[in-house]
């Protein structure tokens, strides 16, 4: 009720200190489509061997060095040797991890690629809807090396998305090559600032995810909401539940990640943040900004329909047929 007397301009400040119409913008996004990012810099490093590891680190792991070392400060401080516990949940811990990788990378086979996966959830679902007639309503491509992705509003975000794509051809045109990531992002978020601070405007009621590659810093994802604020990840979420997208992130995510598992990641959480448990193309955006390796520019891709539906069905997410009988077990 206290909120009345200051939420009807966006340029009054409440005696907390607050902007509600700002806050109410804030809110709508938490219930617009779920927008998962991942950013995917493949392996950085070569993977674990044992001749990579130091001969310091090779002794510690060696049994008959450590038990002389645990020996040695048993008889030193008057205890007992709880060194040799600790090399063997040290030893159990590398072989789950081994084990672990051995895992990943069955399912994942190495070549690694680097790059960015944007998967979207639509709102809006029909079978009328022409889905190969480029009906996109959550993921869009600003520029070749900048795709996004959109959490709110979709008018407003069609207007953001022109001036954005507007202002990376006009830089494009002036310069010769492609907008810096973070200069476009900033312009933007800029424009939206702007709406937040003069009277007779309300805020953009949409947050952003930007995938991008420039020769400055390659590979960066950024987020932006209603306020004009922006903030670069290496993985986050936009939209209704992205608290427990956020923690499953926090949960699978590696910095040697490379793309394919990143696509996997990200299906797995728009699986857990969605109402329906089985997934298709008719409920799912997804695209990927990767190099090309011949002419060492930035690809964009925005999956089609069917593409969809392999990457699913390769995570195990896919939606069953309508009308498969399920066997009884004898």
């Amino acid at each position: 009720m206290g909120s009345r007397r200051y939420d009807s301009r966006t340029t009054i400040f409440s005696p907390e200190g607050r902007l509600y119409q700002v806050e109410y913008a804030l809110e709508s996004i938490s219930h617009a489509g779920t927008v998962v990012g991942i950013l995917a810099p493949g392996p950085s490093a070569k993977p674990f061997t044992a001749s990579a590891e130091s001969t310091d680190a090779m002794a510690v792991d060696d049994p008959s060095s450590s038990g002389a070392k645990a020996e040695a400060s048993g008889s030193a401080t008057g205890t007992s040797t709880p060194a040799a516990g600790t090399t063997q949940q040290s030893e159990a811990s590398k072989k789950k991890e081994e084990e672990a990788r051995a895992e990943r990378e069955k399912k994942y086979p190495p070549p690694h690629r680097a790059g960015i996966v944007l998967a979207a959830e639509k709102k809006v679902t029909s079978k009328l809807l022409e889905k190969d007639k480029g009906s996109s309503e959550k993921l869009f491509l600003v520029n070749g090396n900048v795709i996004t992705g959109v959490a709110g509003y979709n008018a407003d975000a069609n207007s953001l998305v022109s001036y954005a794509r507007n202002a990376a051809q006009t830089h494009l045109a002036a310069y010769d090559e492609d907008m810096p990531v973070e200069q476009l992002v900033q312009k933007l978020c800029d424009l939206k600032q702007g709406y937040t601070q003069f009277g007779g405007l309300r805020p953009f009621g949409v947050s952003f995810l930007f995938a991008g590659h420039d020769p400055h810093h390659a590979f960066q994802l950024y987020a932006s909401d209603p306020s004009g604020n922006y903030s670069g990840w290496k993985a986050t979420c936009i939209g209704a539940n992205n608290s427990t997208a956020q923690s499953l992130l926090r949960q699978d995510f590696r910095d040697d990640i490379g793309l394919d598992e990143a696509i996997g990641l990200a299906l797995k959480v728009l699986s857990k943040t969605m109402d329906s448990t089985s997934l298709d193309s008719e409920k799912l955006e997804l695209a990927t900004l990767t190099v090309d390796e011949a002419t060492g520019l930035p690809f964009a891709k925005i999956f089609k329909p069917h593409e969809i539906d392999a990457a699913l069905e390769k995570e195990g997410l896919a939606k069953k047929p309508e009308g498969e009988a399920t066997q009884a077990i004898p």
